[in-house]
């Protein structure tokens, strides 16, 4: 599960086998242009000695499953055609990205990265700036609603937001519904930074989607920087294969964003867990939604992750 506290999207999960690996050569990541994207997953590796996750932490609790390195996410990529992947940095790790960019300098050309950084230090344009330098395309904030109602009243907050729109790097967000309308704010406030709402900011988390947590959603259509990643289909509405109840919620979204506002991801290691799998969630965007024209499926599948966070 995924709430405003990184450790409690564990009540969703339990511990499951991983698809069996293919050879290491099958296995090698290979940047395909004009591929499909996946624009949301997670990696991380069992070896907490040179990596060491963040005190508060355990790998009992909170590295479920043990691991998901990229040679483990390639068994599930590679024979579903998707060629670049959005990597977002582990909750676990903290402000410590460097699991995350050692994976993106071993695979050239098939990740992009989203950080963590500790934005109330006065630095945090320098950490921005740094981590620009190598290849990372987005900040990921945990945007609950007090968190949210406070961004206006920090410097420190609106400086990043400055800073991230002069790089062209996103504000990436993983927002509870009742947030909206102080994200919303945020947008007017700072019309040229990209914003990016993660897993349609966890509507229909509850079993339901309400018709008012979706129409502020939809609110954001009016800041054109404003993006929304369809996804984490295991964990919202019936969260149960094909996913196809939330092709309203879906549909909705493409008449008010417009299909290259929106990018599919998967939330891996996530959605492949327990009886969830890889192709049931690229399965419902490529072939289980008839409202969406070829053209719909590109800009979804491709090219909205490539232009915010492939170039």
């Amino acid at each position: 599960m995924f709430t405003s506290k990184p450790t409690s999207r564990r009540t969703f999960l339990q511990s499951g086998a991983l698809i069996a690996a293919l050879s290491p050569k099958a296995l090698m990541g290979q940047s395909t242009p004009g591929g499909d994207i996946d624009a949301h997953v997670h990696v991380w590796t069992p070896d907490t000695r040179r990596y060491p996750i963040s005190e508060g932490f355990s790998k009992q609790k909170d590295m479920v499953p043990a691991s998901f390195t990229p040679e483990e996410l390639f068994a599930h990529t590679q024979p579903n055609a998707i060629t670049r992947v959005v990597l977002i940095q582990m909750s676990f790790y903290k402000f410590d990205n460097r699991y995350m960019l050692d994976c993106m300098a071993s695979h050239k050309g098939v990740f992009s990265g989203v950080a963590i950084i500790d934005e109330s230090r006065e630095d945090a344009c320098e950490t921005l700036r740094s981590l620009h330098s190598k290849g990372v395309r987005g900040i990921r904030l945990y945007t609950d609603k007090d968190a949210a109602e406070s961004w206006p009243r920090s410097a420190q907050m609106k400086r990043l937001w400055t800073c991230a729109a002069d790089l062209g790097v996103a504000m990436c967000l993983l927002a509870n519904p009742d947030a909206l309308p102080a994200v919303d704010g945020m947008c007017k406030a700072f019309p040229k930074t990209r914003v990016v709402i993660d897993h349609f900011a966890r509507i229909g988390m509850n079993g339901q989607v309400q018709t008012k947590d979706l129409d502020a959603l939809c609110t954001l259509s009016k800041s054109e920087n404003t993006y929304v990643k369809t996804s984490a289909f295991y964990a919202l509405g019936a969260k149960k294969a094909p996913y196809t109840d939330l092709a309203p919620m879906i549909q909705k979204l493409v008449a008010e964003f417009g299909a290259p506002r929106l990018m599919w991801a998967s939330d891996c290691p996530y959605q492949v867990q327990q009886e969830h799998t890889y192709e049931a969630s690229v399965g419902l965007i490529r072939t289980r939604l008839p409202f969406l024209s070829p053209e719909d499926k590109s800009w979804l599948m491709r090219k909205t992750a490539e232009k915010v966070f492939f170039t």
